[in-house]
């Protein structure tokens, strides 16, 4: 879809995908307010785009404010969410990332707040965007409820620091985002353990835990022989361990990568992985230092048609992460009745339940990831089971009962202000 987007002019709109821009017929009028949106390559980017486009189709009026993918200032229309987006840098400490500067913004902001006239502000993040949606709102007294996505340990990674700096910074960091988000009218986050983590650390007002959600209808149980899939991206057909998400530091592949030799000794079995991001060439790197390149297989970019196939190629899911606050591609692996191996941290267990519908393994214990790993691909049993186990455990992140849930808190915040 994104490969379509195209810059324009600030004062003029062009329309993709498959409706123009809503002048006023809808239910809500909501505006969100984001730091990421695609074509970026993250979690929040990716919910708040579905969120955006599920409002719209349920009779809303979107809105989205966002950065520029191009650096200029335009304006757009998506799928029937306006997206307006604003005049962007390079991030220099995350250089795939275009970020916003604070000195013109809340202008611009505010001038886009004149034109939509907004019932609802739905901010998801807290810095810069996020920020000038609030400060605006505020001003005009409109209801604000807030998302969080934000976790700083990630990021941190990036920074060439002494580790005693890190956590240091992280700790400002976090501060800093709970006496933003307090200001909101409403907070929410996507599970319980992800509230409860937020509050550890220096968040104090109530917060409500909304799943992103996921679309049950998109994200199926394969039907048929894995063979064909696994024919439709080019892979042998063995025993095969999933993985799907940017390959970056924080996701920690290489410790999937770096099971491969043991739980090649046991099965035959590969690994895939889907996605880009600025650790490919090291994880290719791993992968020939180890002897297990013929067994470990990035397939890069995969479009969005193609996405619910990659699961299809595969009969467990792994993912060594210590950074989710949900894990959407968990939820997607799930829906699609693939057992899961997960790091026990943040939101992981959330969504494992030790023998239920996979492991969760100690993080870092490379060990114990490939001893799980083959403990389920060892047993048609388990993989029959715990993937009947994943679907129903997915049912419950309905996309639809999510986006019931956000229009509930926009009328219980607007009704509070008339």
């Amino acid at each position: 879809m994104f490969d379509q987007m195209r810059p324009s002019p600030a004062d003029e709109t062009v329309s993709t995908g498959s409706a123009a821009a809503v002048t006023g017929g809808g239910r809500r009028r909501i505006l969100i307010g984001t730091d990421t949106y695609p074509p970026d390559v993250n979690g929040a980017g990716y919910f708040t785009q579905r969120l955006a486009t599920g409002l719209f189709d349920r009779g809303n009026e979107v809105h989205v404010i966002t950065v520029s993918d191009t650096g200029k200032p335009y304006r757009h229309v998506v799928d029937g969410v306006t997206v307006h987006r604003l005049k962007s840098v390079s991030a220099r400490v995350y250089p795939n990332q275009r970020i916003v500067l604070p000195g013109a913004t809340v202008a611009a902001v505010d001038r886009i707040f004149d034109r939509v006239r907004p019932d609802v502000t739905h901010m998801q993040s807290h810095f810069v965007v996020g920020r000038a949606c609030l400060r605006v709102s505020k001003r005009r007294r409109l209801p604000v409820m807030a998302t969080n996505h934000f976790m700083p340990e990630p990021l941190l990674h990036h920074v060439p620091v002494p580790q005693k700096v890190r956590d240091w910074a992280a700790t400002r960091a976090w501060n800093d985002a709970a006496r933003v988000f307090s200001r909101a009218d409403y907070v929410s986050t996507p599970t319980p353990l992800a509230a409860r983590h937020f509050a550890d650390r220096g968040f104090n007002g109530d917060i409500d835990a909304i799943s992103c959600g996921i679309d049950l209808s998109r994200f199926r149980p394969r039907e048929g022989e894995a063979a064909s899939v696994r024919a439709h991206f080019g892979l042998p057909d063995r025993k095969t361990v999933v993985f799907v998400g940017r390959l970056d530091q924080e996701k920690r592949i290489d410790q999937l990568i770096r099971a491969v030799p043991a739980l090649r000794r046991r099965q035959d079995a590969q690994l895939v992985i889907a996605g880009v991001g600025p650790y490919r060439e090291r994880l290719k790197t791993l992968a020939a230092d180890l002897g297990v390149s013929a067994y470990v297989h990035l397939l890069g970019f995969v479009s969005d048609e193609d996405l619910p196939l990659v699961y299809h190629t595969g009969d467990v899911f792994a993912i060594a992460s210590v950074a989710e606050l949900q894990s959407i591609v968990t939820l997607e692996a799930m829906a699609s009745g693939l057992p899961v191996v997960g790091a026990d941290a943040v939101a992981l267990p959330h969504l494992i339940k030790n023998g239920r519908n996979g492991y969760l393994f100690d993080p870092g214990d490379v060990e114990g990831l490939g001893a799980r790993l083959e403990a389920i691909l060892a047993s048609p049993r388990d993989l029959e089971s715990m993937g009947a186990e994943s679907r129903k455990m997915a049912d419950e992140h309905e996309h639809g009962r999510s986006l019931e849930r956000f229009e509930a808190v926009y009328d219980r915040l607007c009704g509070v202000r008339r």
